[in-house]
């Protein structure tokens, strides 16, 4: 074969010159790259600004799904429980979330959290306490510092979005204890994924009605008394005080989904 270099076709409007980088093409300005990928991947030499780029946080992406997958496809029935992380050890709602955990792994459910302090520790270490399975999902933030020492499996991931399907994926239900932002954002998720029957069977508990009162009576009077949702949306949400009630309600979900499965 000849080693000449390949002859240039002139450039048009319709055929304008070209460079193929794997399966992308790039046209015009973009054509002007003064290395390959193979290339940046092999040359141990240079900026490391690539691996920050979108292309390979897809593979990062994907490595997170593949791990959290890997990690949770034998976990047994388990319920999801969040709450905040600012809620202190001698404060009333650590006890009641050790409670909870303990209520969960008696009636045979593993408790998810996100694996932080307050709120989440309390429930992990109820769990672990008495006998359960207790998981912990932690993120990449720049105020908490990994997961709480009751965490007897835990996964930690980068991107929200990740951690949140794994939040969904492996657990039958959500207990949220007073909390912030982040215990919002979860709750609003599930009740979307739910209405839109992306996910079934699957109950919210709001516990505390001192504190998610106010809440719940927003969304009933006018969320659903104002038509932006119907009657069945509005009994997504239950709202109690009791453990033995909260934990009812997520033996008779489990037990309504397993009839169809």
């Amino acid at each position: 074969m000849s080693n000449q270099e390949p002859i240039e076709q002139p450039e048009d409007e319709e055929h304008p010159r070209e460079k193929q980088r794997g399966p992308v093409v790039l046209r015009r300005a973009r054509r002007s790259e003064q290395t390959t990928t193979d290339q940046r991947l092999l040359d141990s030499r240079g900026p490391t600004d690539w691996v920050h780029t979108d292309p390979w946080r897809v593979l990062r992406i994907q490595a997170e799904f593949v791990e959290g997958f890997g990690a949770l496809a034998e976990v047994p029935r388990a319920v999801t429980v969040f709450g905040s992380a600012r809620t202190a050890r001698d404060h009333p709602e650590y006890q009641l979330g050790r409670e909870i955990g303990a209520a969960l792994a008696h009636a045979g459910f593993a408790a998810i959290t996100g694996g932080g302090p307050g709120a989440m520790e309390a429930v992990n270490r109820g769990c672990s306490e008495a006998g359960g399975l207790s998981i912990g999902l932690g993120i990449e933030l720049p105020f908490e510092q990994g997961l709480n020492p009751w965490v007897d499996l835990g996964v930690n991931f980068r991107y929200f979005f990740t951690r949140k399907t794994m939040f969904i994926k492996y657990a039958q239900a959500f207990i949220c204890l007073p909390g912030g932002f982040g215990t919002l954002d979860e709750l609003f998720e599930a009740l979307t994924l739910v209405q839109t029957k992306k996910v079934t069977k699957f109950p919210v508990v709001l516990f505390g009605r001192s504190y998610w009162g106010g809440l719940h009576a927003w969304v009933r009077d006018f969320v659903y008394g104002e038509g932006k949702i119907g009657e069945k949306d509005l009994a997504l949400l239950h709202l109690t005080d009791d453990i033995d009630d909260a934990i009812r309600v997520v033996e008779d979900a489990y037990q309504a989904w397993g009839e169809t499965h």
